[in-house]
């Protein structure tokens, strides 16, 4: 048995774990990275068969904050990044029986068939209404309050099913859509507060979140690889799950496969139910006070077609509304705003199913997965047939957490924990967020902080 010491040990080796890795290692410090799986990237996976490139977990993320620009530039030597094309701009909504373009200005909402009328009055009489006092309120609540009903179930329900998987009834905006919450709480409304935002003169580093959709040029886990690389894979430990990590007179002992680490520092990063039973040194009772998240199980079918025979796929993809009672969530096009992620006058789609409200689709055998997925897609793709040549099926039973009203008590006794064990960092998904923009961020800032509490 071998001990081996390092400033800071990671657990995980998702992109919030390999972000904060890469930028520990070039401040400085020496690093150690454990992770369960036998595979670096947590959620992001990238699978190539066939000439098909397709992605399980996050497909894309949003340059929405300047750490995840400056880190694509950074590692771009080993992997290059690749902004979507015009397409992606373009959003569907299904209605009835077709899909409808999701309005991307005032003007749009005004004209959309999407809202009834009552509501399109209602939105340009939003400016003029007073501020919400309740800071838990609900999203539903708030998007009734200012927009109405018809823009709750076919704007922002869809939304939150895109990047959620969630129900807007449970989610709260102060920690699921923050910049939302704010614009009516600093400027009293989302559409003049986006507008007077939008006139403020931005710094040379905050006009990097463009807020452009990307990826990077043959998949997302070159991203992953690049930031293994740039931290040095004989530093990163993979297919461990018996991980024990213990507090001592200067820091943490952690055991793994019979060999042990020693570390000031320790910082989490994976999923809040991933916490059980690898710290001896926090409750039970606290654990369960952190991990008091619901996530959201979804199933992904990944459809390869080497000839498209559908309606065309000009779009970044569609969202399907609750209300409408379909048998899936949505369908992202890939292929039709990357290069090279289906043949020559083919597509890639993938389709997703289950979420917070129908949580009983993840149980579902494969074979009923594809008969759901080929009946909707056959409909709403306009298809004369359903023969994809390709079909791989991903289940996540911890897919997206939903930030509702018990994220107070959970964020306090995160800082609670963190104060009670100096040098331990309770970081993931738990907390600040969920895009890809976010856990580059906060991957960054979690090194950022170790740097600076070891040169004080």
């Amino acid at each position: 048995m071998r001990t081996e010491k390092v400033d800071v040990l990671i657990i995980g080796a998702g992109l919030t774990g390999l972000t904060a890795a890469y930028y520990l290692k070039k401040y400085g410090k020496t690093v150690k990275v454990i992770e369960k799986n036998k595979a670096i990237g947590g959620v992001i996976q990238t699978h190539r068969e066939d000439d098909f490139v397709f992605e399980s977990g996050p497909n894309t993320g949003v340059l929405s904050t300047p750490e995840a620009a400056e880190l694509l530039q950074e590692v771009k030597e080993l992997c290059t990044p690749e902004i979507a094309d015009e397409t992606a701009k373009r959003r569907w909504v299904w209605k009835g029986k077709s899909w409808k373009e999701l309005p991307s200005g005032l003007m749009g909402g005004i004209t959309t068939p999407l809202f009834t009328v009552k509501d399109k009055f209602r939105i340009l009489a939003e400016p003029f209404r007073k501020r919400g006092k309740n800071p838990d309120e609900t999203l539903d609540h708030l998007v009734r309050r200012r927009m109405g009903k018809s823009f709750l179930e076919y704007a922002v329900d869809p939304f939150i099913l895109g990047i959620y998987a969630g129900d807007p009834s449970y989610l709260v905006p102060r920690y699921a859509l923050p910049k939302l919450y704010n614009l009516e709480q600093d400027y009293g409304s989302f559409i003049g507060g986006a507008i007077k935002k939008s006139k403020e003169p931005k710094t040379a580093n905050e006009k990097k979140a463009t807020k452009d959709v990307f990826s990077v040029k043959g998949g997302l886990d070159n991203l992953t690889d690049a930031l293994a690389q740039k931290t040095g894979k004989k530093k990163i430990v993979l297919g461990n799950e018996h991980l024990r990590v213990a507090k001592t007179a200067g820091g943490y002992l952690a055991h793994y496969d019979g060999d042990k680490v020693e570390a000031s520092h320790v910082v989490f990063t994976g999923g809040s139910h991933a916490l059980h039973g690898i710290f001896d040194f926090i409750a039970e009772d606290d654990i369960k006070k952190v991990d008091n998240l619901l996530y959201a199980k979804v199933v992904q079918v990944a459809l390869g077609f080497r000839q498209w025979n559908g309606r065309p796929l000009n779009a970044f993809g569609g969202l399907v509304p609750f209300r409408e009672q379909r048998d899936v969530l949505g369908v992202l096009l890939p292929s039709a705003f990357l290069k090279n992620r289906a043949p020559q006058g083919g597509a890639m789609l993938s389709v997703f199913l289950g979420g917070v409200r129908r949580p009983h689709e993840a149980e579902k055998s494969d074979e009923e997965l594809l008969e759901m997925t080929g009946k909707e897609v056959k409909f709403m793709m306009q298809m004369p047939d359903f023969n994809p040549d390709l079909v791989r099926i991903f289940r996540y039973r911890h897919a997206i957490p939903q930030y509702g009203k018990t994220s107070g008590e959970r964020l306090k006794k995160i800082t609670e924990l963190e104060k009670k064990n100096p040098g331990l960092t309770l970081a993931g998904n738990m907390k600040d967020g969920i895009g890809m923009a976010d856990r580059i961020k906060q991957g960054r800032q979690v090194a950022e902080k170790i740097n600076g509490e070891s040169t004080e």
